[in-house]
């Protein structure tokens, strides 16, 4: 059997992306999102997935480009003179690497993210994070911490196939990002086996990320292996006004397109695969 996990990152994030999320669930092929607890559109975002019990709702532990939730004199290793997050992953590793990024402080800040949307009676699904920083190996064993303390029994694994490229061209940089990535993801997965948590076989969406056309998610859906799979995808509405303010030149338009796509839908007939969230996937 073929089970399909198809999780939106970034719920809570901007009000485009909140419309595009829910619109794919309601009209597509979405399951699952991940709430970003930092976000500027967190309300919104809260109602909305009140309003819409059958989308699975993960928690989005974020370390990077956004506010802490704590007082930033309570991070002070997790953020600049602005008091914000740094701004991406490569500065946080950096800091990681070096021994600079209190532990302590990751921990306090992950469980006010937690209990922020605990607070607000969504049940959790599972954990993942933005830009993939559980898989750090510290940061896992918090999060496994933070896992069994609110029982939260599923995990994103990220650990998409070395050689999978579903005909995605890309540079070397990315290719090799992608790499490390998924051999942080194996060691994860180690870990979340060793302490009786659960998370998808399989994983894709790490190379194309952003740039999820419905060809793309077409040739996934074709390669998909047995067992239960993750697609991660970063929907929105109005890609040129989201660039503007983020940056990160995602195909947002694109990507909830391929989510609401009759050809899309019709595939996953057709190669027989069952649709699930986090909240369906079996605790082995």
């Amino acid at each position: 059997m073929r089970n399909l996990i198809i999780n939106a990152d970034d719920f809570g994030l901007h009000t485009n992306i909140n419309q595009a999320i829910v619109q794919a669930h309601q009209k597509g092929c979405l399951t699952s999102t991940s709430l970003m607890p930092t976000g500027n559109a967190f309300t919104e975002a809260v109602d909305l997935s009140l309003k819409n019990p059958s989308l699975g709702i993960g928690v989005h532990l974020t370390l990077v480009a956004e506010k802490p939730l704590l007082n930033p004199a309570k991070v002070k290793s997790l953020v600049d003179k602005d008091g914000f997050f740094f701004k991406d992953y490569t500065v946080f590793i950096k800091k990681y690497v070096m021994g600079a990024i209190d532990l302590d402080e990751v921990a306090a800040e992950f469980t006010a993210q937690i209990e922020h949307i605990r607070s607000t009676g969504i049940v959790i699904t599972h954990l993942d994070s933005h830009q993939h920083l559980h898989v750090l190996p510290k940061i896992t064993n918090i999060c496994l911490a933070l896992a069994k303390q609110y029982h939260i029994k599923k995990m994103r694994i990220p650990e998409e196939a070395y050689f999978f490229s579903g005909g995605y061209q890309t540079d070397y940089k990315r290719i090799l990002g992608k790499c490390g990535l998924t051999f942080l993801a194996s060691l994860a997965r180690q870990k979340i086996r060793k302490n009786d948590l659960n998370g998808p076989d399989h994983f894709f969406g790490m190379l194309a990320g952003g740039h999820m056309s419905e060809a793309y998610v077409l040739r996934i859906l074709k390669a998909l292996p047995e067992g239960t799979s993750e697609i991660m995808m970063h929907p929105g509405l109005n890609s040129k006004l989201l660039d503007l303010q983020y940056g990160w030149q995602y195909h947002w338009t694109d990507e909830y397109q391929a989510l609401v796509s009759p050809v899309v839908l019709q595939s996953i007939k057709d190669n027989h695969v069952n649709l699930i969230s986090f909240k369906e996937l079996l605790h082995e």
